[in-house]
């Protein structure tokens, strides 16, 4: 079962528009009929693919006579605007083949209960065993960005440039460099037909043949087979169909992490928004009641920020059911993490591991709350939300700041924000040594400074200062004649203390 919502959302990554009538975006979708122009509608479903329908109204009308609530069209069909609003129209790019559309509608439809509770793509290895026995070669599949997805048992023309691929789990940059000088890359953009790249002894790579993983106009990734020549004929042909049957796989399990991304987006949000039900949100998401900290991420990338964002969520994310003991929820420029961890160093062991899968160029800034309950989820965020701020006024290199470690810093930091609103004193004590200091070119406030820190020790404060206890003591002294301290109070000496913590002006 599946909303409408959650549907129209995975199938507008493949090119497919919704046109909505009067269904409610979250009405729940349980069962799917295919039917034909040569048909007669004799199955009923909640979801229709209208093979060969010639107009909207035509698969309305066939919706209505099979009780759908959605009908799915292809993009060409005559726009004619259709009786009955009852009916949302999904149209679907001409460059998706409807078996593709199929499989991925049918496992969101009858398999979301399966992909809430952790389904995955254990599958590609077999496929990758059973392609790599039919064209007589090592397989790889890999996404598009050349990570291994799945690999074939050993076979015979391994390298160690495969090893190495396997081991690291994606392409090495060097064999990437490589593969991008013969132009393989630009082939894989623009082609679905096998491209054969010869061996070069001189680095230890033997021959390979590839070919892109598509479905309709989007690359998924590819598959590589080593192979010392050009396959030809009957092994040719395999792996051209291999492709095919890999796409379906990428895109079922893609569609797959999409839905449950969006499932687990929802209940964290819920979690961070206070919900009255916290401890059994925590529950659904395979979380304790106790012993969590909220991470707050945000990612930063010269070429495109909001790509580098995205990227940050998917690895975040990635892993199928509940492998991983972290939930994630994107919200706007921020992805929020809910982490078991008593100790800040748990959660910075996390961040560190995420930022070392990212591609160097990117940097990642975070903020670690202290240690929650399911019910402080609320809390948390917003501890986590001034730990990320700190974090970015920090310089470049510095640990994600948590919460119970850093509330001092936070605390300063909440009076500096007020301070450069214009809410920090323009008259008393201290704006009076300013001007005196500026005037006569004195250290007044440096001097007041090191005294109150060193809690009215004049030697402690010389020695930081750099000059001899007297030179204090007498500052001190001078200091009264331009304006009145008032040193013997301690509400006026924790004032003074705090202004000038808040202005960090030395």
């Amino acid at each position: 079962m599946v909303t409408l919502d959650r549907l129209a959302n995975v199938l507008s990554g493949y090119g497919i528009r919704l046109r909505l009538g009067a269904v409610p975006r979250s009405v729940e979708l349980r069962s799917v009929v295919i039917h034909g122009a040569d048909q007669d509608p004799t199955e009923v479903g909640d979801v229709l693919l209208g093979i060969g329908a010639r107009s909207v109204s035509e698969v309305v009308d066939w919706a209505v006579s099979a009780r759908a609530v959605v009908a799915l069209v292809r993009e060409g069909a005559e726009t004619d605007e259709p009786e009955n609003e009852g009916v949302a129209v999904l149209v679907v790019d001409p460059a998706v083949a409807w078996s593709e559309l199929a499989a991925v509608v049918y496992g969101l439809v009858l398999e979301g209960r399966e992909t809430e509770a952790g389904r995955g793509p254990t599958d590609l290895f077999a496929l990758a065993d059973s392609l790599a026995d039919a064209v007589g070669g090592a397989v790889t599949i890999e996404d598009r960005r050349s990570r291994v997805l799945a690999y074939s048992r050993p076979q015979q023309n391994l390298d160690p440039a495969r090893v190495e691929t396997i081991l690291d789990r994606e392409m090495p940059q060097w064999l990437r460099a490589v593969f991008d000088a013969c132009g393989v890359f630009v082939h894989l953009a623009s082609s679905d037909e096998p491209l054969f790249v010869p061996a070069q002894a001189e680095l230890g790579v033997t021959g390979r043949m590839v070919v892109a993983v598509r479905v309709g106009r989007q690359l998924l990734g590819s598959v590589w087979v080593s192979c010392p020549a050009p396959l030809a004929g009957a092994r040719r042909t395999a792996l051209a169909d291999g492709a095919r049957t890999v796409a379906l796989h990428l895109l079922r399990s893609r569609a797959s992490a999409d839905l449950e991304r969006q499932v687990e987006s929802e209940l964290v949000i819920r979690l961070l928004e206070g919900a009255a039900d916290a401890a059994t949100v925590a529950s659904r998401l395979g979380l304790p009641p106790e012993g969590l900290r909220v991470i707050a991420l945000r990612a930063r990338s010269a070429d495109d920020q909001h790509a580098a964002l995205l990227l940050l969520f998917e690895r975040a994310t990635t892993g199928f059911g509940w492998s991983r003991s972290s939930r994630s929820a994107l919200v706007g420029d921020t992805i929020y993490t809910v982490l078991p961890a008593d100790q800040a160093a748990t959660a910075r062991r996390w961040i560190s591991e995420l930022q070392a899968a990212l591609p160097a160029p990117m940097t990642v800034s975070a903020g670690i709350s202290g240690v929650a309950r399911a019910t402080e989820s609320a809390s948390a965020r917003r501890e986590t939300d001034e730990c990320l701020a700190l974090h970015e006024a920090r310089s470049a290199g510095a640990p994600p700041p948590a919460y119970d470690e850093s509330w001092d810093e936070i605390l300063l930091q909440r009076l500096r924000t007020a301070g450069l609103a214009g809410r920090t004193p323009a008259r008393g004590p201290i704006a009076e040594l300013r001007q005196h200091d500026r005037t006569n070119s004195t250290r007044y406030v440096a001097t007041l400074r090191a005294w109150l820190q060193a809690q009215g020790d004049p030697a402690q404060a010389g020695t930081q200062l750099g000059v001899h206890e007297n030179t204090v003591r007498n500052r001190l002294r001078k200091m009264a004649e331009v304006t009145d301290l008032g040193l013997d109070d301690p509400r006026k000496r924790l004032a003074m203390m705090i202004e000038l913590a808040v202005t960090d002006d030395a």
